[in-house]
């Protein structure tokens, strides 16, 4: 399969701010699900735990699999799609669980 490949000195300006959007949502997640990690370990509240993975499958596995799992393998976008959904579906859950769950 032949893929364009975009070098960053011919991409758009939607495409660098698209590329932009995506690596600050991830930065983003990644601080606040360290920050509950923290409250975790600080104050051993298991619902912490479950909201730090469910940030992290919400908002920064999604990023890492699009950018390791396109540069290693070169999937189909479809299957890319479906990584990418699964991983928020799963971050979703454990968020849900921290809410509602029994701790």
């Amino acid at each position: 399969m032949s893929r364009n490949v975009v070098r960053i000195d011919e991409a758009t300006l939607f495409e660098l701010l698209t590329v932009a959007s995506l690596f600050l949502v991830a930065l983003f997640g990644a601080v606040i699900a360290y920050q509950a990690y923290r409250g975790y370990r600080r104050n051993d509240a298991q619902s912490m735990l479950y909201l730090s993975i469910g940030l992290s499958l919400l908002t920064v596995f999604p990023f890492l699999l699009n950018v390791f799992v396109t540069t290693l393998v070169d999937p189909d976008q479809v299957v890319i799609a479906l990584l990418e959904n699964v991983s928020r579906l799963l971050g979703l859950v454990a968020i849900t669980y921290s809410l509602y769950g029994r701790h």
